[in-house]
């Protein structure tokens, strides 16, 4: 049994759910450590209360969003600057934890002080998180903006941490490695999929299925008033229900039973949640938020691959809303479930670095 420290970045969901999937995985061989800030905090701490996995607080980087959906920049620099006063100290206290506990290894989900106190104290690292397609992945596909936007993103990633073991990357998409990264300990895989995904069988239950992160623009619900079909939407809370629309608050179990009996899916465009959608046969429509350029090259491949289209949040329209459902069936024969499913090659890397590790010197890439 190996002891192995698991950190993430707190913002949205999809970090979280991606972690804990893996953790679920590794538990009955392991003893997991997760370091987790913010909002993954609040989700794996009651998950995991009274059981074998260890789930601590540290301070974490966030973006900070207007009323509108809108990032706030000056707001999110201001707390990355308060993050960035006391991270020293945060690298330290962590370091001090690993030369205490001397966990054999150390997987990040884009998140920096953990790996950064690994490399100090010599302690080996994988890097499991989709972020990182920004620096491996050839984007030459994409439009000249968005190419110029992932270049500057990749800066940003590059930033968070070097020298990593392996390097996982999870997406719905697969694009070409850039040459430079074959044979450089890169692995890309499927989705990081959720017990409950797994064992869900997909049915077509004649609704549609909507999630809206934080925050939803008036155009949005009301191309949502016009479905032929019932509607319920998750992430605004609990509302009266309006016309064909119900509203839902938060509940994994129940948003996920609705996921898989749902015709398609409406969503912002991150990749957890799609490429879950995905695995399941649903369609997706994807509307990245705004000044998400991530969400924006996410959106662009669902696009390329055929299972699905998008739209800025703010134009989406009851036109784009009928658009969508008349093309759902040749959507859905474009989904190919099977590919979409990282969970047995990414926990095949994590499982064979530490038999490599066990028998000798690790090496870098």
């Amino acid at each position: 049994m190996a002891k192995i420290f698991f950190s993430m970045s707190g913002e949205g969901r999809g970090h979280a759910t991606r972690v804990k999937a893996v953790a679920d995985l590794l538990r009955d061989r392991h003893h997991i450590v997760i370091f987790a800030p913010g909002d993954a905090y609040d989700l794996l701490a009651p998950a995991y209360h009274g059981t074998n996995v260890d789930v601590r607080n540290i301070p974490g980087l966030r973006f900070v969003y207007e009323a509108d959906g809108r990032l706030a920049q000056v707001r999110t620099l201001t707390t990355a600057g308060k993050y960035i006063v006391g991270y020293m100290a945060l690298r330290r206290q962590i370091q001090r934890v690993i030369r205490v506990e001397k966990p054999d290894l150390i997987i990040t989900d884009f998140e920096p002080s953990l790996p950064r106190a690994a490399r100090n104290c010599g302690i080996p690292f994988i890097s499991l998180n989709h972020q990182h397609f920004l620096i491996v992945n050839d984007l030459s596909s994409l439009p000249s903006a968005l190419q110029w936007h992932a270049k500057a993103i990749s800066l940003v990633v590059r930033s968070y941490y070097y020298g990593q073991a392996r390097t996982i990357v999870s997406s719905f998409y697969f694009p070409p490695l850039k040459e430079k990264y074959r044979n450089r300990g890169v692995v890309q895989v499927g989705v990081i999929l959720r017990p409950s995904i797994l064992q869900s069988t997909p049915t077509q239950d004649g609704f549609l299925l909507a999630y809206l992160r934080r925050f939803a623009t008036p155009n949005v619900l009301e191309a949502l008033r016009t479905s032929p079909l019932p509607v319920k939407v998750y992430g605004l809370g609990e509302r009266p229900a309006e016309g064909c629309i119900t509203y839902h608050r938060i509940d994994e179990s129940r948003f996920v039973k609705d996921l898989a009996a749902c015709q398609a899916l409406v969503c912002t465009a991150g990749n957890q949640l799609v490429g879950e959608a995905l695995y399941l046969r649903k369609p997706v429509f994807a509307m990245p938020e705004v000044n998400n350029h991530e969400q924006y090259i996410n959106a662009h491949f669902l696009r390329q691959e055929g299972t699905g289209d998008w739209v800025e949040l703010e134009s989406f329209s009851p036109q784009h809303l009928r658009d969508f459902l008349d093309r759902l069936e040749s959507f859905r024969a474009r989904i190919v479930p099977e590919k979409y499913n990282g969970n047995p090659l990414a926990i095949k890397t994590v499982e064979d670095f530490l038999s490599e590790s066990a028998g000798g010197s690790p090496s870098k890439h």
